[in-house]
């Protein structure tokens, strides 16, 4: 593990970690390797990624900003998608995730590389990157991707700042200890919309809220997620996984861009209301069998 961390978490020293299958982890779904044309979602928001994980570029004149990576095998596709937008992977100067599970961040490491774009992370998520999922407290215990080097911390309600993009981060954990959500305004037709990139707080199959918790906290960090993200004003909305907002209803290959198509401000609040009962009803079932 960098020395960044040790001096955060007062780590121990370095250890070596064993690689293992990603598939031991999880069966993987098919459209999380399918290939999807890369589109416009919202003015300089961009959508890179597969059918099924979301990857999202933001574009400036000085540089962009990378969210998310799919699958190990996914820089090709990344690559591709961003240049049927206009533009190029090598361009990418900050990377970002929204969630550190391997779904999400196993090409992180390569594009990195890549593009020598540095690595952002939120103090929960990014020990689990470093250590290449190591220590995520779920699936954690094996090395899940390669590890990614993080080069800054960012904290809730910090603004990222690069060209004209004005990109602030919002803690929304539960799904992983340092999830995050990214929010910026966006000007369209001379009109202002809120746009976010949101980490939905769904529950992965196992983990364990109140009763011996998959890790102390997570139960009031899922709540305090559903209370942030009802607060927020939502315009457009896109996730870390299509079918959370529902891309294959809103888009279909090779539509004409419209900066209606991804407007929804009822559905994300909708769903957020159906992550939050499904949440209450999790908490109830675990302290029925107390």
């Amino acid at each position: 593990m960098h020395s960044l961390f040790r001096q955060l978490a007062g780590l121990g020293p370095t250890v070596l970690l064993l690689a293992c299958p990603i598939a031991g982890l999880q069966a993987q779904p098919a459209d999380w390797s399918e290939p999807f044309p890369g589109h416009r979602v919202f003015g300089n928001l961009y959508a890179v990624g597969t059918a099924g994980l979301g990857v999202f570029l933001i574009t400036s004149d000085e540089g962009h900003i990378l969210i998310n990576s799919g699958l190990e095998d996914s820089t090709p596709l990344i690559r591709e998608n961003i240049g049927s937008v206009g533009y190029r992977l090598e361009d990418v100067r900050i990377l970002l995730t929204m969630q550190a599970h391997w779904d999400h961040t196993a090409a992180l490491a390569e594009i990195k590389e890549i593009t020598g774009a540095e690595m952002w992370a939120t103090a929960g998520d990014g020990r689990v990157l470093e250590d290449g999922g190591f220590s995520d407290p779920h699936f954690g215990g094996r090395e899940s991707f390669r590890p990614v080097e993080v080069d800054r911390i960012i904290n809730d309600g910090e603004v990222i700042e690069l060209g004209d993009i004005r990109l602030r981060i919002h803690h929304h954990p539960g799904h992983t200890e340092g999830s995050s959500s990214y929010s910026m305004q966006v000007t369209e037709d001379g009109r202002d919309y809120n746009v976010v990139v949101a980490n939905m707080g769904t529950i992965n199959e196992g983990k364990r809220l109140v009763v011996d918790p998959t890790y102390p906290g997570v139960a009031e960090d899922f709540a305090r997620t559903y209370a942030s993200q009802k607060a927020m004003d939502v315009d457009v909305w896109v996730a870390a996984h299509g079918g959370q907002y529902g891309l294959h209803d809103k888009y279909q290959p090779g539509q004409e861009y419209r900066p209606e198509t991804f407007v929804d401000p009822e559905g994300f609040l909708a769903e957020v209301e159906r992550l939050e009962r499904i949440y209450e009803e999790h908490v109830a079932a675990e302290r029925a069998k107390e």
